[in-house]
């Protein structure tokens, strides 16, 4: 009789909220649909698509479209079937078993999940007061356990908050592992590094299309390293990781500057929206919760009744995250935030002197 090994018996599936909510500010995602002009191109596109035949393993031309947007070398660029392949590719190609990898907590749990596949010694370190990166402390630790991969989101999901460029920097040399520095949300802040990889040798940087894009249902992500570093991911993954219709709706998007330009913008504009707003119910109710920095899509709340706001907000359609000790709030559109804003205000108001 066949018996699974305890690795194996012992996973949970990925578990995302489920269920139908007029109201979903749970998943980072945007709210603004693909630009009109990029449907009617896909959809040219896609009747002229060989579907008998398999997609280019190399992604040429998404992964030009995504150089030529930021305006970096194409050979530092690998495409990915989401960033999610690529942060497990990057585990198994970097990682042999029992080497010791570092997360920041917290931070985006699939990076813990992936070093438990990979039967790698994680080694959790905190993060510092107010949620902030804590640069020497990281450096000491790293050292001290003989990290071989440092991996962390910045700006970091769940806390909203961006490292500035300088802090991480010194990180990246400051520790002999190979930094995984995750820029998911950077599309919605200014420090990131994206323009700096051939400075280092041991640095890989991720971005996706799920979050400033509005394409997280196609699945695209991208790695960006020295052309070391990125050869080695392109040898690692499958051949034909990304399908040939996620490529060429990517290719088309990414080259839609100026309307990416004000989709990004109209994001930012809710963001702002949604953390003026709970800023102004913070206030109404005092040390119910607290606002952190945001330079994300989303706002963070440290809230000690999340899980009972949580039952509130989803008993009345609208639904959040929590994760990390957190209550995240995806911006939404303008009457999605006001709908959230009113629900949290009549939360907090029936819950007088119960936080």
């Amino acid at each position: 009789m066949y018996d699974m090994n305890k690795k194996v018996r012992a996973l949970k599936p990925y578990d995302p909220i489920t269920g139908s909510y007029p109201v979903r500010l749970d998943a980072n995602e945007s709210f603004l649909p693909l630009p009109e002009e990029v449907v009617l191109d896909a959809q040219t596109a896609l009747a002229e698509m060989a579907f008998n035949r398999y997609p280019d393993p190399a992604a040429e031309e998404v992964c030009g479209a995504f150089s030529a947007h930021y305006g970096i070398p194409v050979g530092q660029v690998a495409a990915g079937n989401g960033s999610d392949e690529l942060i497990t590719v990057i585990f198994s190609a970097f990682l042999e078993k029992g080497d010791a990898f570092a997360t920041i907590e917290p931070d985006f749990s699939m990076y813990a999940f992936n070093g438990f596949l990979q039967e790698a010694r994680h080694v959790a370190i905190q993060k510092g007061e107010g949620y902030r990166l804590d640069i020497d402390h990281i450096i000491e630790v790293c050292q001290k356990e003989n990290v071989k991969l440092l991996i962390f989101s910045n700006p970091c999901n769940p806390t909203s908050i961006v490292c500035p460029r300088g802090d991480v920097d010194k990180l990246i040399r400051s520790v002999d592992a190979l930094v995984v520095l995750d820029e998911a949300y950077m599309d919605f802040s200014d420090q990131s590094l994206l323009g700096c990889v051939e400075d280092y040798d041991n640095l890989i940087i991720l971005r996706t299309c799920s979050k400033a894009f509005g394409m997280a249902a196609l699945r695209l992500g991208f790695a960006v390293a020295r052309p070391d570093l990125a050869n080695a991911l392109r040898a690692a993954k499958s051949p034909y990781n990304v399908n040939a219709l996620t490529q060429k709706i990517g290719a088309l998007a990414l080259k839609q500057d100026l309307a990416i330009k004000a989709a990004l913008g109209d994001i930012l504009a809710s963001r702002d929206e949604l953390r003026a707003g709970l800023e102004n119910l913070a206030q109404q109710h005092p040390g119910r919760f607290t606002v952190l920095p945001t330079d994300t899509n989303f706002c963070t709340l440290v809230l000690p009744d999340r899980q009972a706001f949580f039952d509130y907000l989803a008993a009345k359609g609208i639904v959040i995250r929590l994760t990390g000790g957190l209550a995240r709030v995806t911006c939404g559109a303008r009457e999605e935030n006001a709908i959230f804003l009113q629900t949290a205000g009549e939360y907090f108001e029936q819950t007088k002197g119960e936080g």
